[in-house]
């Protein structure tokens, strides 16, 4: 086995017995970029010189006894996490060039424990998407199908994951973002309980919905880089002060007792036969090791998709408003006067999805229909956590899909925004409701495509996930996808 293709946990092992460096294992990584990215297009930034330094560090840092959680471990970062000194796009031209003077809390917290940061990977442009498509760079390819997408708006995270150019990445999520390109890359993914870590370094695209969280190729690995990023932070005023357990030890409890709810509105028309069949056989699997399935309604499904887009795009147009081109990013130089600069700047620094949602969200905001529309959709949203609050008086976790749909090809909605919106339908509610979810490999389509399976829990339930995933994983035994480059 070459190096780039340990996970974490057999990384680490390898180091603590002496048999790899982290400089060894970075320059795998590193020549596996080299090799595969210019096709794969996962990565914006390569920081290798400084990753090289970095892992050097670590070394030393292993021999003198001072090694941490992940010491001499490569990530990538998605690139809207501010990473000190290294480019930070989210994607968008309006970014091309911003250097951040600091680095996000989840990204510090990687380097405290000795991670190694390989460079910044590629997304929608300001997380505005469901398949990495809208990203101002290039569209990332997914490694499993070449021609068909790798999800988004984490699509670099997982598809860097996935290629085995790295073990594993941080990405956002708000309203599938980790979960859905997990999915359809055949790994590992976690949206953390909003407020289980910390947000400040996240550029805001909606900030009532924003999570931070692992993309990995094992359960095992997403729990320990959830230990080392969750925590409460004073700079982050949605940072939940919550003592953090070791989600590691949930990962060899059984199933026996634990009672599984299956949402029947999650398994309606429109979703894919080989996907139900995927998860389905999941669900067996768990009954298998003790659990119990039971049926449970989440009546305001339906109306997810709507609410989500009206709050997401209303806090989307706040959020974006700060990108005027006067203190940094891209700005127009040819304009004439202020007004002029201001517009010129956003029509030429933003991508067309970017600039539908700040339409869509002003207008929602805007005198006269704000109670008809961001009002109502935050009602609508109470209502969907109240689904949630009564689904986990009858179970401890939820089962279902995370997308209705394999992996689809490159351009096949490019004139149909309202389909990309809908394949966000199973996802988006965890993020309205603020509960944690999670995506685990389940199989794959008889075309070879991944299919995942999505786990939901209570809030701060983030342990009951990680052991049925666990379980899902040890028995499934899928070992690694054929990859396609």
């Amino acid at each position: 086995m070459k190096p780039f293709e340990l996970t974490i946990a057999q990384a680490m092992d390898d180091m603590a017995a002496g048999e790899l460096s982290a400089v060894e294992l970075t320059e795998s990584c590193l020549s596996r970029i080299d090799e595969i990215d210019e096709k794969l297009q996962a990565f914006i930034t390569v920081d290798g010189d400084a990753a090289l330094s970095r892992a050097a560090e670590a070394d030393g840092e292993r021999r003198d006894g001072r090694a941490g959680a992940l010491c001499g471990i490569p990530f990538s970062i998605k690139d809207l996490l501010s990473t000190k000194g290294v480019r930070t796009t989210c994607g968008s031209k309006i970014l091309e060039n911003y250097i951040p003077p600091y680095d996000a809390t989840v990204v510090a917290n990687i380097r405290k424990e000795g991670g190694v940061i390989l460079g910044k990977v590629a997304m929608d442009e300001f997380a505005m998407g469901s398949t990495s498509e809208t990203c101002a760079f290039g569209v990332v390819q997914n490694p499993n199908r070449k021609g068909y997408v790798a999800g988004g708006s984490s699509g670099g995270s997982a598809a860097s994951v996935a290629s085995f150019e790295c073990p594993a990445s941080l990405g956002s999520d708000t309203g599938g973002s980790i979960r859905q390109p997990a999915s359809l890359c055949g790994i590992v993914g976690m949206k953390p309980t909003y407020g289980r870590v910390s947000r400040f370094g996240l550029t805001a695209f909606a900030s009532s919905l924003d999570q931070v969280g692992p993309l990995a190729r094992s359960v095992t690995d997403c729990a320990a880089l959830l230990k080392v990023i969750s925590g409460y932070d004073r700079r982050d005023s949605t940072s939940v002060n919550r003592d953090v357990p070791d989600f590691s030890l949930s990962l060899k409890k059984g199933l026996a007792g634990v009672r599984v709810g299956v949402p029947e509105e999650y398994f309606k028309q429109g979703l894919d036969a080989e996907v139900e069949r995927v998860v389905r056989n999941g669900l067996e699997v768990l009954k298998g090791g003790g659990a119990e399935l039971v049926a449970i309604s989440l009546p305001h499904t339906e109306y997810c998709v709507a609410s989500y887009y009206l709050i997401s795009s209303s806090e989307a147009s706040s959020n974006l408003a700060r990108y005027d081109g006067v203190v940094y990013g891209y700005r127009d130089d040819r304009a004439e006067s202020l007004i002029e600069m201001y517009k010129e700047t956003r029509s030429k620094g933003f991508g067309d999805e970017v600039k539908r949602r700040i339409l869509i969200g002003t207008y929602a905001l805007s005198s006269g229909y704000y109670d008809a529309y961001y009002k109502k959709a935050s009602q609508v949203r109470t209502l969907i956590l109240d689904d949630f609050k009564k689904a986990f008086e009858k179970c401890d976790i939820l089962v279902s899909p995370v997308i209705p749909t394999p992996a689809w090809k490159m351009g096949e909605n490019d004139n149909d925004p309202l389909a990309m919106y809908l394949s966000d339908i199973l996802t988006i509610s965890a993020n309205l409701a603020g509960i944690p979810g999670m995506s685990v490999p389940g199989g794959v389509t008889r075309e070879g495509l991944p299919v995942g399976i999505q786990i939901q829990g209570d809030h701060f339930g983030e342990e009951k996930l990680i052991r049925a995933a666990y379980h899902l994983e040890q028995e499934l035994n899928l070992g690694p996808l054929s990859l396609d480059i």
